[in-house]
């Protein structure tokens, strides 16, 4: 598994894309903009970076020369020009490698697997681990001290996604958008729903958590309780 950030603009492209690679075990966030983007890059450190080039706010290129000014995490550019002028012009750039659109997510996976084997940062391990609760990410099966827990789709992906950022606050902005997709609707109301499942599944209270801690005004946090 990998954390890969995910910078596209398209909301259906982004959309498939996120799901397509949480289902081939990547651990993703994504953003809609490149300010966004290199706000995420540089406070959570993705494994990866996959950068559309088209972005709203600015040009991909230049996000990437961005990137390449604080940091060697690979990127991966998704441009829907081809040809060897605009190969050589990314690469000098920076970037790690290129994929020229359309293309689906199991080309993508394929890319980024090649490309952290490259790097020397593969990640096999398909598996999170918070105290005693185990995510197995492939098979999507969790464990609480060694008992399987049945989650729901949606629960298993917002216990994943707080799991592989222990002790991270995460707004509830943040789960809609990166969980749920819905980064201008939703509310908070649908979120602390699945928090109150999760809880009780987890067998812990909001008046008397383990795992699952709530910081007042701001989100919410996975703690290992040892």
């Amino acid at each position: 598994m990998a954390n890969v950030l995910l910078v596209e603009d398209d909301v259906t492209i982004r959309t498939a894309l996120v799901r397509g690679l949480r289902d081939r075990g990547h651990a993703v966030s994504s953003a809609a903009t490149a300010l966004d983007g290199l706000r995420l890059a540089l406070d959570t450190r993705p494994d990866l970076v996959v950068l559309d080039l088209g972005l709203p706010d600015l040009d991909g290129t230049e996000l990437l020369r961005m990137l390449r000014a604080v940091s060697r995490m690979p990127v991966i550019v998704a441009t829907a020009r081809d040809g060897e002028p605009e190969t050589v012009r990314l690469l000098d750039a920076g970037a790690d490698d290129y994929v020229v659109k359309p293309f689906t997510a199991t080309h993508l996976d394929a890319r980024i697997r090649a490309v952290l084997r490259r790097t020397g940062q593969e990640d096999t391990d398909t598996t999170v681990t918070v105290g005693g609760l185990h995510m197995d990410v492939r098979g999507r099966e969790t464990t609480l001290d060694g008992t399987p827990i049945d989650l729901t789709p949606r629960e298993f992906d917002l216990l994943l996604y707080l799991a592989s950022r222990p002790g991270r606050v995460v707004t509830k902005r943040e789960l809609l958008t990166e969980v749920w997709q819905v980064p201008y609707g939703g509310t908070d109301k649908t979120v602390d729903v699945h928090l109150s499942w999760l809880r009780r599944k987890l067998g812990e209270t909001a008046q008397a958590p383990r795992f699952l801690h709530t910081v007042r005004g701001v989100g919410v946090k996975l703690v290992d309780p040892t």
